[in-house]
């Protein structure tokens, strides 16, 4: 039969496994270990202090020792060293600083033995207890001390696998939060494990109710996809390798009957060290503004290649004409073909410039150069002007006396109105058009309208997107669809506000720019 002595032992080292394997209260388990250590070797205080990679040593629990005592030993503990190999010749020194410090403190504490606490080849903490009475800590002691030592470093290990997971947890959980693409987690059998919060904005459910569902119930396609499926791929025997990444491409259909939404789904499988499939990570992103930007692009293609090859065309008919030896041509004939080719010139330089603004705009914004400029005086010269090219409409201005002087772009500010009266002119068959001008205490208003067809109602929220034109003035006129887009551009740089007005008949657009505050 055990002697009680090593009963007592064997009991509390039960004891602490057992609560090490179900407290992950580290602070409740060293407090234990600490007292069971006291008990054992008949010590009257003892301490556990616990190294920290980033706050240093820190007196973890203590029991019978007074705190001006504590302060004095934590100094003491930054010359422990951090690796096992070195320790166990460091710890005596440390011991007889121990000592030293007891017996000059007058504690009431004569002797004291200390211990590391290691895991992984790392000192991760230290245990001391301490006796009030003379007497060395035989071999035994060190050896029962070792038994309780070697429990703490474990439950500290523990304890920092424990934090660790933790954080790892909280970090995967913010990624997921904050992630802009929505991610789906999969189990093997396509059942949703976890949904974010992107997908769920995405998809216009609650991840609680997306999560649980199949794969199959949640990803539901308007249409025939670019790219295989999943349930294709997987038919095909996907995944074959860790790597093994898969994409498609098409239109989600989304609850609540929303519009359905272009996205992009990239597939990767997490396989286990033997190649069983543990989970399929999927990524969603809505891809709405690359294909906005593809159509776009389309659209730039298709409008650019036919309103330079007019123009081209025209000038190349003209001077293939002019050149011909067989022909002599009077001098009318040849001035108005020149003059056909200027203005196709003209054509091809306004479309060149509208394009360099808009890649401009994209790649840094509209740059002023300001002045003082008075729109009256601005709105009259060009009115004379454009009167000048047509017969068919009646140009007129309506501005008030003593209009007021602004700061803004001379250059840019007749780059708008000029496009506007262009417009009247191109956009109505005929009838007045009128160049207004309205101030207010903060900002001048102009306006330009006139007597043609308007703007339908389905278009007016269109009208200053890059490359838009009705369909009704595609088929009838020339144009790019730029000069409203660069128009907005501008009055916005300024500080103002453009827009088109409802109207029964004809088209009115308006545009404010700030007045100076002493104006």
């Amino acid at each position: 039969m055990l002697p009680d002595f090593r009963v007592r032992q064997r009991d509390y080292l039960l004891e602490i496994a057992a609560a090490l394997a179900g407290e992950l209260d580290i602070k409740t388990l060293l407090e234990r270990i600490l007292s069971v250590s006291i008990e054992m070797l008949a010590g009257q205080g003892g301490l556990i202090a616990l190294r920290s990679e980033t706050q240093g040593w820190k007196i973890q629990t203590s029991v019978g020792i007074q705190p001006a005592f504590l302060r004095a030993i934590t100094p003491l503990l930054a010359d422990i060293p951090a690796s096992v190999e070195s320790v166990e010749a460091e710890i005596p020194e440390i011991n007889r600083l121990l000592d030293h410090l007891t017996f000059a403190a007058s504690m009431g504490f004569l002797t004291g033995v200390g211990l590391p606490l290691t895991a992984r080849q790392k000192v991760v903490g230290v245990i001391y207890i301490f006796r009030s009475y003379p007497g060395i800590f035989s071999k035994n002691d060190r050896t029962l001390l070792r038994s309780f030592a070697n429990q703490a470093a474990v439950a500290v290990q523990n304890a920092q696998l424990y934090k660790q997971v933790i954080h790892e947890k909280q970090r995967m959980e913010a990624l997921l939060d904050n992630a802009g693409d929505g991610i789906l987690i999969l189990n093997p059998d396509r059942r949703i494990q976890v949904c974010n919060a992107s997908f769920s904005r995405l998809y216009g459910l609650d991840s609680d109710r997306i999560q649980g569902s199949s794969h199959d119930q949640i990803i539901q396609w308007n249409g025939p996809t670019q790219g295989i499926t999943l349930e294709q791929a997987e038919a095909g025997g996907w995944p074959l390798s860790p790597h093994a990444q898969l994409y498609v491409e098409g239109d989600l259909k989304r609850r609540n009957n929303q519009v359905p939404l272009p996205i992009g789904i990239t597939y990767a499988p997490l396989l286990s060290e033997e190649g069983n499939l543990l989970n399929i990570i999927a990524t969603i992103r809505d891809i709405t503004r690359f294909r906005e930007a593809e159509e776009l692009k389309s659209t730039f293609i298709s409008i650019i290649s036919h309103e330079l090859k007019t123009p081209v065309a025209l000038i190349k008919g003209y001077v293939s004409t002019l050149r011909r030896d067989d022909a002599r041509w009077d001098r009318k004939v040849v001035n108005e073909s020149l003059q056909v080719i200027e203005e196709e010139a003209d054509r091809l330089t306004g479309l060149i410039e509208n394009m360099l603004d808009a890649s401009r705009l994209q790649a840094g914004g509209v740059k002023l150069k300001q002045s003082d400029i008075l729109l009256s005086d601005m709105a009259e010269r060009l009115v004379k002007r454009f009167q000048t090219q047509t017969d068919k409409h009646t140009l007129v201005t309506d501005f008030p006396p003593d209009f007021p002087v602004i700061l803004a772009d001379e250059t840019r500010i007749q780059q708008v109105l000029s496009n506007l009266i262009s417009n009247a002119i191109k956009y109505s068959p005929g009838g007045e058009i009128r160049v207004s001008g309205q101030v207010r205490p903060d900002r001048i208003i102009i306006g330009v309208s006139d007597e043609g067809p308007g703007i339908s109602p389905n278009d007016i929220p269109h009208v200053f997107d890059r490359f838009y034109r009705s369909p009704e003035m595609a088929r009838a006129t020339k144009g790019a669809g730029l000069g409203l887009y660069l128009s907005r551009a501008i009055i916005e740089a300024h500080g103002g506000r453009i827009w088109v007005d409802p109207s029964p008949q004809g088209a009115r657009f308006f545009f404010t720019l700030p007045r100076p505050a002493n104006g």
